[in-house]
């Protein structure tokens, strides 16, 4: 299984979403390595379809894939959470996207 966190230096978020990753991972009793990409300019966030950080794929998947598909650029991400409004993906979305890997 192939887990990426996607991001661009001075996002806020990127340490948290890892951290959440991490836990899910934890929880579900599987151990897998999480890469740290970082996305350092436009050409490289058009080139591999960077909709914002923080990005979470699982093997080459997004989490929550975005609803502007072709809107690439470095730019923080905000996702619709069960809380609300969040710059992490809830850790359920995370979850589910690792089980349907696994199977």
């Amino acid at each position: 299984m192939k887990i990426e966190i996607l991001y661009f230096d001075g996002c806020p978020n990127h340490e948290p979403a890892e951290r959440a990753v991490r836990e899910v991972l934890a929880e579900i009793g599987i151990e897998a390595e999480v890469e740290r990409v970082n996305v350092s300019d436009e050409a490289t966030a058009q080139r591999v379809k960077f909709p914002g950080s923080p990005t979470i794929r699982v093997d080459d998947e997004d989490v929550t894939p975005p609803e502007d598909d072709d809107q690439y650029s470095l730019r923080c991400r905000v996702y619709q959470t069960s809380s609300g409004f969040a710059g992490v993906p809830d850790k359920e979305a995370i979850r589910e996207k690792i089980r349907e890997a696994m199977a």
